[in-house]
C-alpha cells in the first residue's frame, strides 16, 4: 500500500467494550478532578507554553547555561566538528523508489539550511556524484512566503505521484500546514487541496478526493489534541462541505483516527480503513464502505502492515485464540474474503518469531514481501515467496551483527533499497532483489571518525526479578578494567521502540576518537525482542525498565568498565523521564545526567501538551490506584532536598507540542529551588526533535558533548 497503516499508530487499539460484571469485581475507581492533580505545583505557569512570563524565564536560563558550556575553550572545535559532519555532503542520500527515472530525496546541508527535495536517475543515483533536479527549495520558500517553513514530509498520490500533499510545519512543530504540490510543473496547485496548521491525518481516495482527520471545528480534538472525526474532502468544495464518514469520541486516546488507504502495486484501491485508537496501543481498525465504516475483528492491539498478492499482512501484539495466533506473530488475510465476511476469514501464519526474536519493519516489493528482523538485538532481513496461501523464505547474505533498515520498494518489480549500520561502521545502502536474492551495494558512507582504535562488545546484566538485559559496549581497544574509562550510557526503554546499533559519526567523533566509551542498553520497554518486552514495563511494570537501566549501569560498574565518577547518562523524550527516575532513585551512580526534551512531571503529564495520548503506556493519573503507581517514580514530585545529585544537562524545546517544555523547565526551576546547580538549555526552534535545522543540530550536540567532557573526562 505503499505506505504502512501503522507507520504512525504502530501497536495501537483498545476497545471500550463493557464486560459482565463479576460478583467480586471490584467498584470503580472514583477519578480525580483534573484540577486537584499538582494543585500546590508553583510552577503551573511554566505550562502556557509561549506565556511570556515563561519565555522570559527559559530566556534567562540560556543565558547562564551558554557561557558556561560555550565558553570552554574547548568547545569551539567540538561544535566545527559537529557542524562539518551534519553538514557533509558525502552523506548518503536515502531515495524513494519510485522508478528507475524517478528517485527522489529531501536533503539539507550548509547550502540548503532548511532543505531541498529533489530527484534523480537510478543510473545517475550509482554514481559518485548523481545529477539532482530540484523540485522544491524550502529556503527559498521560506524566504518568499517569510515563513519558518520546516519540511515535514509529502504525500504523492500513486502510480505516478506527481501530485503530492506537503506538510510543512512552522518552527519544527507536529502541527502542519498542508498544501498541493505538483512536481512536474514545480509549483502549488492553484485551487488545489490545502488544510490549516493542524495534527491532520490524510490520505489520497483519488485525484480529487482526500480523506481526511482534522479539527473541522475549533477544538474539535481529543484531549491530548488530536483529531477524530473523518470526512471525505472533494477538489474545490470548501472544508465545511465535507461528508462526515466517521467519528470517535473526544476521549479517545492515542494519536486521532488516522484513515488509510491501501493500494496494489499498480495504484488501484483495494480497501480504505479508519483506525481509531482508544489509548496508545490499543485501537479498532474500520473498514470503509461507501460512506459508511464497519469495525472488523482484528484484536485491539494488531497492526496491519502490507498489500501482497491481495494478501493482506498485518502483525499481532497480542495472542488472537480465534486466529490461533501469538504476540509478536506476523499473519495474512486473503483481502477478498476478509471484506466479504471478517468473521469468517481465516489467517495464515507468515512467522512466528522466538523469544529472542522481534519483527522489526515490513515492506512489499510487487511479488514479495520483505521483512527486516532483530536477532539478539541483531538484524537480518528475509524474502518471503506466497503460492497457494502458504509462505516461503529465503534469507538475504548482508553484513552480519548490524541493524538492517528497509528502505523505499519498487512498485514494478522486486528490487527495494536497505541500509546496514553498525556502531563502528558506516552506513551501507544496498539495493536488493527479494526474488532473486541479488544484493548490489549502491552507496557507502565514508567514515566519520577513527573507529580502529574500538570494539563492539555485548554484555547481559541481571534485573532485580533476574530477566537477563543485553546491552552494548563500544570501547577502546586495551582498555584497562580499572573503573577509569569516561563512560556514556543511553536507553529509551518505551513504546516497543528497538535500541539497535548504529553509526554516528558525531558520537564518534566527539566521544568515542577522544577516548570514550559509549554503551546502549536494551532494556524492557522497547521492542527488541517484540511486543512482550514492552508489554512487560507497562503501567504498574513500569519500574521493570528503570531497574534494568540500574542493573545494566550497576554491571558497567562491576565489570571495572567504568566507575559512578565516570558513568554518565543521555535520554530523550521517554528516556528523558528515564534521567529524571534515574536522578531521583539512583543518583550515586552517575556524575553526568543528560536530560532531552523530557517527561519529567508524571502527576500532571496527561494535562500537559499531548500527554494523554500515552495513558497507555504510563496510565491515568486521574485513577487514585494507578497514580500510586505514578508517584511511586514520578520524577518532579520525588526531588528532594540534601540529596547527591550531579548537575544534569536539561534540553527542550519551545516549539515541541508534543512533550511540551513545561516538563524540562519545572524539571530545572524545582532543582534550583531546593539548591541544586542545573544547566539548562531550550532551543526556541526545533519541535520535539528539538532542531529545525543542521545547524541547531550541531549547537545542540556540541553542548551535551562539552557538558560531558568536563563532567566525565576532566
Amino acid at each position: 500500500m505503499r505506505k504502512l497503516l501503522l507507520a504512525l499508530l504502530a501497536s495501537t487499539s483498545l476497545m471500550t467494550l463493557t464486560p459482565a460484571i463479576a460478583a467480586d469485581a471490584k467498584p470503580a475507581e472514583i477519578r480525580t478532578p483534573l484540577n486537584e492533580l499538582g494543585k500546590d505545583d508553583p510552577y503551573r505557569w511554566m505550562e502556557e507554553i509561549e506565556g511570556t512570563r515563561a519565555l522570559d524565564w527559559a530566556k534567562a536560563q540560556n543565558a547562564r547555561t551558554l557561557p558556561v558550556l560555550q565558553g570552554d575553550k574547548r568547545y569551539a572545535a567540538l561544535h566545527d566538528d559537529a557542524l562539518t559532519i551534519v553538514n557533509a555532503k558525502d552523506r548518503i542520500p536515502g531515495v524513494t523508489f519510485l522508478d528507475d527515472n524517478n528517485l527522489r530525496n529531501y536533503w539539507q546541508d550548509a547550502d540548503h539550511v532548511r532543505g531541498v527535495w529533489r530527484r534523480t536517475t537510478l543510473e545517475s543515483y550509482r554514481t559518485a556524484q548523481p545529477v539532482w533536479e530540484t523540485i522544491l527549495d524550502m529556503d527559498a520558500l521560506a524566504k518568499a512566503e517569510g515563513k519558518n517553513w520546516v519540511y515535514k514530509g509529502s504525500d504523492c498520490l500513486a502510480p505516478e505521484a506527481r501530485y503530492c500533499l506537503l506538510s510543512l510545519s512552522n518552527g519544527g512543530k507536529d502541527a502542519v500546514v498542508v498544501r498541493e504540490y505538483d512536481t512536474q510543473t514545480k509549483t502549488f496547485v492553484a485551487g488545489g487541496f490545502e488544510l490549516p496548521e493542524g495534527k491532520h491525518r490524510f490520505d489520497w481516495i483519488d485525484k480529487d478526493t482526500l480523506i481526511v482527520a482534522t479539527d473541522w471545528t475549533p477544538g474539535e480534538v481529543t484531549t491530548s489534541g488530536y483529531p477524530y472525526v473523518v470526512k471525505l474532502v472533494k477538489r474545490g468544495q470548501p472544508l465545511s462541505a465535507a461528508k462526515e464518514i466517521y467519528r470517535g469520541a473526544k476521549d479517545d486516546g492515542g494519536y486521532g483516527v488516522s484513515p488509510a488507504v491501501l493500494r496494489d502495486h499498480d495504484g488501484v484501491v483495494q480497501a480504505v480503513f479508519v483506525l481509531r485508537p482508544l489509548d496508545t496501543f490499543n485501537a479498532e481498525t474500520h473498514l470503509v464502505v461507501g460512506d459508511k465504516t464497519v469495525k472488523l475483528p482484528f484484536p485491539l492491539k494488531s497492526s496491519i502492515q502490507a498489500l501482497i498478492q491481495g494478501q493482506l499482512v498485518f502483525s499481532v501484539e497480542q495472542d488472537w485464540a480465534a486466529q490461533n495466533l501469538k504476540t509478536g506473530d506476523l499473519a495474512a488475510f486473503d483481502l477478498t474474503a476478509l471484506k466479504a465476511d471478517a468473521e469468517k476469514a481465516k489467517a495464515t501464519l507468515i512467522l512466528r518469531p522466538t523469544a529472542r526474536e522481534a519483527v522489526q519493519s515490513v515492506n512489499a516489493t510487487r511479488d514479495r514481501l520483505v521483512v527486516a528482523v532483530t536477532e539478539n538485538v541483531k538484524g537480518a532481513a528475509y524474502a518471503y515467496e506466497v503460492k497457494n496461501g502458504a509462505w516461503t523464505r529465503k534469507k538475504l547474505d548482508l553484513p552480519a551483527n548490524a541493524t538492517v533498515t528497509l528502505g523505499s520498494a519498487s512498485d514494478k518489480d522486486d528490487r527495494f533499497f536497505v541500509s546496514v549500520t553498525g556502531y563502528l561502521t558506516p552506513t551501507t545502502y544496498w539495493l536488493a532483489d527479494a526474488a532473486t536474492g541479488k544484493l548490489d551495494q549502491v552507496k557507502a558512507a565514508p567514515a566519520k571518525f577513527d573507529a580502529s582504535t574500538h570494539v563492539v562488545e555485548q554484555f547481559e546484566a541481571t534485573s532485580s526479578d533476574g530477566v537477563k538485559v543485553p546491552y552494548f559496549v563500544v570501547r577502546p581497544k586495551g582498555q584497562k578494567s580499572d573503573g577509569s574509562a569516561p563512560t556514556l550510557l543511553y536507553a529509551y526503554g518505551g513504546f516497543q521502540v528497538s535500541m539497535t546499533p548504529s553509526y554516528s559519526g558525531v558520537m564518534g567523533k566527539l566521544w568515542l576518537e577522544r577516548g570514550g566509551t559509549y554503551v546502549v542498553a536494551n532494556i524492557r520497554g522497547g521492542g527488541e525482542f517484540g511486543p512482550s518486552w514492552h508489554e512487560a514495563a507497562l503501567k504498574e511494570n513500569r519500574q521493570k525498565a528503570y531497574d534494568d537501566f540500574f542493573a545494566v549501569s550497576q554491571d558497567l560498574i562491576t565489570r571495572k568498565i567504568t566507575s559512578p565518577r565516570r558513568l554518565g547518562i543521555m535520554g530523550g523524550s521517554n528516556g528523558g523521564l528515564l534521567m529524571g527516575v534515574a536522578l531521583t532513585q539512583r543518583p550515586e551512580l552517575y556524575n553526568a545526567i543528560v536530560v532531552q526534551v523530557p517527561l519529567f512531571d508524571m502527576i500532571r503529564y496527561s494535562q500537559i501538551g499531548a500527554g494523554s495520548s500515552w495513558m497507555g503506556e504510563y496510565g491515568d493519573p486521574q485513577i487514585p490506584s494507578e497514580r500510586a503507581v505514578i508517584a511511586k517514580y514520578d520524577p518532579y514530585s520525588n526531588l528532594k532536598a540534601g540529596k547527591k545529585y550531579p548537575e544534569v544537562f536539561i534540553e527542550t524545546s519551545t516549539k515541541d507540542d508534543r512533550v511540551h517544555p513545561a516538563h524540562a523547565r519545572k524539571a530545572a526551576a524545582r532543582l534550583e529551588e531546593l539548591g541544586y546547580p542545573v544547566l539548562y538549555y531550550e532551543n526556541v526552534d526545533g519541535g520535539h526533535a528539538a532542531s529545525a535545522n543542521l545547524a541547531e543540530t550541531a549547537r545542540r550536540q556540541a553542548l551535551e558533548f562539552i557538558y560531558l567532557t568536563r563532567k566525565l573526562m576532566d
